[in-house]
């Protein structure tokens, strides 16, 4: 198969984000801001789209946006676009780097026609969205079948993986060649009539005379599969309705797409649009040729492949908005605005009566990764759920001043990242929260100590005393000579709990972790609804929400965990048995 841009100049926007963002960011959020800009800058170079690449971040890469992402991510998309231009104008001994080895659509040219389209044509364009929904349906679910085989017996063993790349490789060379082998038909170029445009004359040129006549004949079959994929995609949008026949066009397309869903998932930089677009502009070529058969005064089977792209394309993705403006950008014909709106809103509607889309199906896969959706399905917020029953009552927490033994055998045991500090000397309320990370920090850095007496104002009082820490636990004002600034530096390689010593004596010692517990945590009240719940647990991106009672004592916590479509069907099944 064709490498395709998007995917891995996605992951590789991604990864450069991270890269830069390790030393100059203190948070997740911080991060995961990069990492969407990144994405947005991935996407403007793979396709020359900026404002697509800008919309994709927003509908697929970012989980929360916000208007200073917006102007962040636009500054990355025209950055990145700067940069091609310069290295476009560079010149050097190694050669020049030029927009045709960018992926590009090329500009539509019509002939003879004030518009792209009629009218009437847009219930067509509307079919095309039903039929690319269904196959995206399809895709989409043999992929998934395919992935779950490819989970228990290749992904655990990295010599299988390669074993599998290899077998694909050579599965997938030997069908490529011997396709246009067997195609024995070789079809006459067609002759410059003075209709051509400079650039189709130039894509005539391109055409493959694989065991034909050079400069006279061409193999259809050869011509979209020895090509470049992006060649392939212009030649289907921009040749004569004539220049690939039905036959040709049928196995090309049912050989693609059968290609892409068996690649998708392999160990090897791949991504979807492409094979997307590519399998579907050969159906929609195919249909407009037929409708143009049945009907000559529609509108040119070029139009139609491009409809169609965008057909398969949205059935797989479910993407509307970035798409649609990635293609329009693509193909520099503003025009198709409204059959790509209509197309994609068709196909995504489709598509989602079945399954979710490509994306999210293998983010669901990806084993320990609990994705929440943007809305609670409406089966759960109609169930009357409430935070309280939705939660674990299974609370792991610290005290305020707690033992390193505690503490360390906490860290061990489980591996929740945040922990409700109660203190249980004044009725259990709620104290505030901790992090794993801070937590591990302490210890690796010792900033605890043994309890002693002291004689103060003529009484014994306790208090902690070590290297790190001088505080009389009964007084309010903190001196921790460990700062938090010091713990932020260290983001984001925060100590683990291997990294940690702790022996025997440390045990018995105390961490006093009022100067370092957020005493302002979000919370949740017991009777709060679960949409409640779920909308205030995502927006915010918090990891951990405990759930108090009326006297603010912890009575449960709620995680990611709780709240996934399956926890969530569990609880309610649970509910119904209680209530028969």
């Amino acid at each position: 198969a064709d490498q395709e841009q998007e995917g891995p100049m996605v992951h590789s926007g991604a990864v450069v984000a991270t890269t830069v963002s390790s030393r100059r960011t203190k948070n997740d959020k911080e991060k995961r801001d990069f990492v969407a800009c990144g994405a947005a800058a991935g996407v403007c170079t793979a396709f020359s789209a900026p404002i697509g690449g800008i919309l994709f971040s927003l509908e697929e890469g970012a989980s929360y946006w916000s208007p200073s992402l917006t102007w962040r991510a636009f500054f990355c998309s025209m950055i990145a676009l700067t940069t091609l231009y310069v290295l476009n104008g560079i010149g050097s001994a190694f050669g020049k780097v030029g927009f045709n080895k960018l992926f590009s659509f090329g500009n539509f040219i019509f002939e003879g026609r004030e518009s792209s389209f009629a009218v009437y044509e847009l219930f067509l364009f509307f079919i095309l969205g039903v039929i690319g929904g269904l196959i995206g349906a399809i895709f989409n679910h043999t992929n998934e079948m395919i992935t779950h085989w490819r989970m228990k017996h290749i992904n655990y063993s990295k010599t299988r993986r390669f074993l599998e790349v290899m077998c694909i490789s050579t599965i997938v060379s030997l069908v490529s060649f011997l396709l246009p082998l067997a195609w024995v038909k070789c079809t006459p170029i067609p002759e410059d009539d003075g209709s051509f445009s400079e650039s189709q004359l130039e894509l005539l040129d391109d055409l493959v005379a694989f065991r034909c006549v050079e400069g006279k004949e061409y193999n259809e079959m050869a011509s979209l599969i020895f090509t470049d994929a992006g060649d392939a995609i212009r030649f289907l949008f921009h040749l004569h309705r004539h220049t690939f026949s039905t036959a040709a066009l049928v196995l090309f397309f049912l050989f693609y797409i059968t290609l892409a869903v068996v690649v998708y998932g392999i160990a090897v930089p791949s991504g979807l649009f492409v094979p997307s677009l590519l399998s579907g502009a050969a159906f929609g070529r195919l249909f407009g040729n037929i409708a143009k058969n049945l009907h000559p005064g529609l509108a040119h089977s070029n139009t139609y492949s491009l409809i169609g792209a965008a057909a398969v394309l949205g059935g797989m993705a479910r993407m509307t908005i970035s798409l649609t403006v990635i293609l329009l950008e693509c193909t520099g014909n503003e025009q198709f605005v409204l059959p790509l709106m209509i197309t994609l809103m068709t196909a995504r509607i489709i598509g989602g009566l079945f399954n979710d889309d490509l994306y999210h199906i293998h983010i669901h896969l990806k084993k320990g990764v609990k994705f929440l959706e943007t809305e609670l399905k409406s089966i759960t917020r109609h169930h009357n759920l409430v935070a309280g029953q939705v939660m674990s009552d299974n609370v792991i927490f610290v005290k305020p001043v707690e033992k390193v033994g505690v503490i360390y055998d906490i860290l061990k045991s489980c591996s929740h990242t945040n922990f409700p500090v109660v203190d249980t000397e004044d009725k259990s309320v709620l104290y505030g929260t901790i992090g794993r990370n801070a937590l591990c920090f302490l210890l690796k850095n010792r900033a605890f100590g043994q309890p002693r007496k002291q004689f103060v104002d003529g009484t014994f009082a306790m208090s902690m005393s070590s290297d790190y820490l001088e505080v009389n636990p009964e007084n309010k004002r903190f001196l921790p000579t460990l700062q938090w600034e010091e713990i932020e530096k260290s983001y984001p390689k925060y100590p683990s709990v291997k990294d940690l010593r702790i022996s025997r004596s440390d045990r018995e010692c105390y961490v006093d972790m009022r100067p370092f517990a957020n005493t302002s945590p979000l919370t949740i009240h017991e009777g709060s609804s679960a949409s409640r719940t779920y909308q205030l647990f995502r927006s915010v991106g918090t990891r951990c929400l405990p759930v108090v009672n009326r006297y603010n004592q912890v009575v449960g916590v709620i995680t990611r965990s709780d709240l996934t479509p399956e926890a969530l069907s569990e609880k309610m099944l649970k509910l119904g048995k209680k209530h028969a």
